[in-house]
């Protein structure tokens, strides 16, 4: 047995901010993938990945039958026997490696699932988003549903607040385009759910939040605008200017280790940092006008390549 593949996802522009209802838009990368498979396999991570399957199957069982019905006795016997999530997605990278493992046991084991063969009404897409924050907060704490469901459609998904979003399309790519987005890697796994509650907590604070309502959230609007209109120009504008604040207020997100590298950026315009995911490790997300100057500017540090146009 070995289920379909679902895709790794890139957050380009609303991380943090999506929860307090700042456009986003979210991509599939074909580059990392996962399958449910049954194939004998007893290597560490099979054993591992069977066993935490085995969990989150417990934990299928406990939630809201009015919003999902699962096949649990099919999952339990699939896991009885074997089962494991095979994926060559990251953990900790902010790629969405629990949302491509949410998509596939929905896809396998809901009872009458949403397909993405249906015409894809904003009900629909709600309804799935939902269910797929539901089953993924068995991971993070708290979920906005959004990794599972850009997995499960392996379409760009456009969100314009917590109750509006929509399937979208987006410039296609340049393979000779000099502007570009890449992955920088840090190195370093990060956690979300420390850093999603160091949000909560900074939320608290009356400044944090006009900065988040008057800067974060306008200009992560502003980059979502830019791009879907093919607005290069004003695009890096934003972005340079969505690094800035991203860096002077989201300090306890970006490892310490970037800081500087994150500076010299904004200050040189080589490139542009950001977070992508939670932050606190992981990748971090690059945008650059000129991909072989920033590859130059960074050639100590392993770069991936995601979108030129």
């Amino acid at each position: 047995m070995k289920g379909p593949l679902f895709y790794s996802k890139i957050l380009l522009f609303g991380e943090y901010g999506i929860i307090k209802d700042s456009k986003g838009l979210s991509i599939p990368y074909n580059f990392y993938n996962g399958a449910l498979k049954n194939d004998g396999n007893t290597s560490e991570n099979a054993i591992k990945s069977n066993e935490s399957l085995s969990r989150f199957a417990a934990y299928l069982n406990s939630i809201n039958s009015d919003l999902v019905k699962f096949d649990i006795e099919s999952l339990q016997n699939d896991i009885h026997s074997g089962m494991y999530f095979d994926s060559s997605i990251p953990q900790g990278y902010g790629v969405g490696s629990s949302g491509a493992l949410v998509a596939a046991i929905y896809d396998k084991y809901a009872f009458d699932k949403i397909t993405v063969l249906e015409n894809l009404t904003r009900e629909k897409l709600l309804k799935l988003k939902a269910i797929f924050a539901e089953m993924e907060s068995f991971f993070h704490g708290k979920s906005s549903g959004l990794d599972p469901l850009n997995s499960y459609l392996s379409i760009p998904i456009l969100i314009n607040s917590k109750d509006n979003i929509e399937a979208t399309g987006i410039p296609s790519q340049k393979i000779e385009g000099k502007n570009a987005v890449f992955l920088l890697d840090s190195g370093i796994i990060g956690e979300t759910a420390p850093m999603v509650s160091i949000f909560m907590e900074s939320m608290k604070q009356e400044g944090f939040r006009n900065m988040l309502k008057n800067q974060f959230i306008k200009h992560t609007d502003a980059c979502v605008d830019d791009f879907l209109k093919g607005d290069i120009k004003s695009l890096f504008k934003n972005t340079k200017r969505l690094s800035k604040v991203v860096l002077n207020n989201f300090k306890p997100m970006i490892p310490q280790e970037f800081h500087e590298l994150w500076k010299k950026g904004i200050k040189t315009n080589e490139y542009y940092l950001k977070l992508c995911g939670s932050g606190g490790g992981g990748y971090i997300l690059g945008f650059t006008e000129d991909i072989d100057k920033a590859k130059q500017a960074l050639k100590d540090y392993k770069l991936e390549v995601v979108y030129n146009f």
